[in-house]
């Protein structure tokens, strides 16, 4: 084959669907751009393999994705979230950096590039809290979690592309959804606000903020809200424990903010706050929502360059 044989037209339509399962997979943007730039190179070499009789090129094209995703879990290991890894914290107590890769967010611009596929990506396996769930199974756990829950490949499809048989895919299946079942987390589709409702309610946080409101915001807040911060261990759970760490930062920090827009995990609205440093706005922190109808109900605060560098967020504003 060539490049005039219109290969590389037939396979890209796969690539924001297989970037979506790389972040799954790994829970980390960098990684899973360059899983999928990685899969994409395998597979353009080893294009004259592919046999349309054997296969569909979609699950060819996820094969050789898990074969990349397996062997980089292998020397990284999971990615877990504050929440996931130690007991809540004091609010007033001393901030601790862990020392660990922590799951990241997906910016929705990479989702967003007029891949005709991405309109089939289910945006509520991509929330942080499926994704963070994901990363307390084992890797081979995962796939086998995503491709048939998640992308309803059939147990023999997963086979093929685990390069695994039929029994082995079921066993690891179950053991996923009996982990999952045991931290809480289920397999349905969680029913959410429509978009322009999660967004009113973050619109009304961002005003509360800027306002350094502390009980503004606490009104918005469900009871038993969480916040975590990665790269700290430290996180928290409840209203008032919220508001006192809130107030904290607006003393700490200052009441000077600009705030800027962001959604990420498929829909999931937050922001970019920058603080007053001197005569400029300097980034601070990456804050994603989850949102419920009884409010929001968790904060995931991030704080890591890596992290900025994905959104293209500017590192400071001009007053």
């Amino acid at each position: 084959m060539t490049r005039d044989d219109g290969f590389d037209r037939r396979i890209e339509p796969f690539r924001t669907e297989l970037l979506a399962y790389c972040y799954r997979m790994l829970g980390s943007a960098h990684d899973a751009e360059d899983l999928v730039q990685d899969t994409y190179l395998r597979a353009w070499r080893a294009r004259e393999q592919y046999d349309d009789t054997r296969s569909s090129l979609r699950t060819w094209l996820y094969r050789i994705a898990t074969n990349a995703c397996l062997t980089a879990l292998q020397r990284r290991g999971g990615r877990p979230l504050p929440s996931g890894l130690v007991a809540p914290a004091d609010p007033l107590g001393p901030l601790v950096r862990g020392e660990h890769a922590w799951l990241q967010p997906l910016p929705d611009s990479l989702l967003d590039n007029g891949d005709p596929a991405g309109t089939a990506i289910d945006h509520s396996t991509l929330r942080l809290a499926f994704a963070s769930a994901l990363q307390h199974l084992s890797a081979r756990q995962r796939g086998a979690l995503i491709l048939r829950e998640v992308l309803s490949f059939s147990a023999a499809e997963s086979a093929e592309i685990l390069g695994t048989t039929v029994v082995s895919v079921n066993s690891s299946l179950q053991r996923a959804r009996a982990r999952l079942k045991g931290i809480g987390v289920g397999l349905e589709r969680v029913s959410e606000p429509s978009t322009a409702e999660q967004r009113a309610w973050v619109e009304r946080y961002m005003t509360a903020f800027a306002h350094a409101d502390v009980e503004g915001l606490k009104r918005l807040l469900t009871e038993d809200v969480i916040m975590e911060m990665p790269p700290m261990l430290n996180w928290f759970a409840g209203r008032g424990n919220y508001g006192l760490f809130m107030e904290w930062v607006f003393e700490a920090a200052g009441k000077d903010w600009s705030l800027e827009r962001v959604t990420a995990n498929g829909g999931q609205p937050g922001f970019a706050a920058y603080l007053r440093v001197d005569d400029r706005y300097e980034l601070h922190t990456l804050q994603i929502f989850t949102v419920t109808a009884e409010g929001i109900s968790r904060n995931s605060v991030f704080q890591d360059p890596a992290v900025f560098a994905a959104f293209g967020l500017a590192a400071r504003l001009d007053d």
